[in-house]
């Protein structure tokens, strides 16, 4: 099996021009607004983050939620139907509490402000799954299944009974790239960037936008633009 390659050398020219992070500080802190104005819920950030992770069938570091009581279901105010989509992964929270339950530090901050996986470390205790009051890690309990035999990701698959998660794509970070679901947005709904640079789109985005379940406290690195007009069914 050949070695895998970078995305700097698997894109070309054209799409990696498209996916460029752009100037940043000299210490950046990594972070993204989604913007639900313009997500449509089409799912294609959840499908090209299990391709570009390899993550097995069953599971989702990715998923598009609706608001409301029950999933995929419209709601009516005013005499209109209208619906909104949530995309949801992990929050790379600043105030982390998977990272302060972690008995042996498997999970952890990077100098970035990103929260990462040691899977090596990892001893599947599942304490982060119920600190994380977001729902966004996954166990692998099994052998996992996929669609094809053949690896399509661009990083290697976890080990059995290791929690795993959205890594905000940090190989392609690395290499200077966007995150594979900003990259592949439709509607560019998702916007990344360094939040330490005030004069970044993201930043500025960041101080219009709104945070999940603000009131943890946990500080995430992922911000919420909400939808500005009626979108009738």
């Amino acid at each position: 099996m050949p070695d895998k390659v970078s995305p700097i050398k698997a894109l070309p020219p054209a799409s990696r021009t498209y996916g460029a992070i752009g100037p940043h500080s000299e210490r950046p802190h990594w972070g993204m607004v989604i913007d639900q104005e313009r997500c449509t819920g089409c799912w294609s950030c959840a499908v090209i983050c299990k391709s570009e992770n390899d993550v097995p069938l069953g599971a989702w570091w990715n998923r598009v939620l609706t608001e409301g009581e029950a999933v995929d279901q419209p709601k009516e105010e005013h005499g209109h139907l209208g619906m909104d989509w949530l995309p949801l992964t992990c929050q790379h929270c600043e105030n982390a509490p998977c990272v302060k339950v972690c008995p042996v530090q498997a999970t952890y901050h990077r100098d970035d402000g990103l929260v990462m996986m040691d899977y090596e470390r990892c001893i599947g205790c599942r304490y982060c799954m119920i600190a994380c009051p977001y729902g966004v890690r996954v166990f692998n309990w099994g052998q996992p299944e996929r669609p094809t035999p053949h690896e399509t990701g661009m990083v290697a698959a976890r080990p059995l009974g290791t929690v795993e998660k959205c890594s905000m794509c940090v190989h392609r970070i690395d290499e200077g790239q966007v995150p594979s679901c900003v990259w592949s947005c439709p509607s560019q709904a998702r916007i990344f960037g360094d939040l330490n640079d005030p004069a970044s789109r993201v930043s500025r985005l960041a101080h219009e936008g709104r945070v999940l379940l603000e009131e943890s406290g946990t500080k995430p690195s992922v911000f919420y633009l909400k939808p500005r007009r009626k979108r009738e069914l």
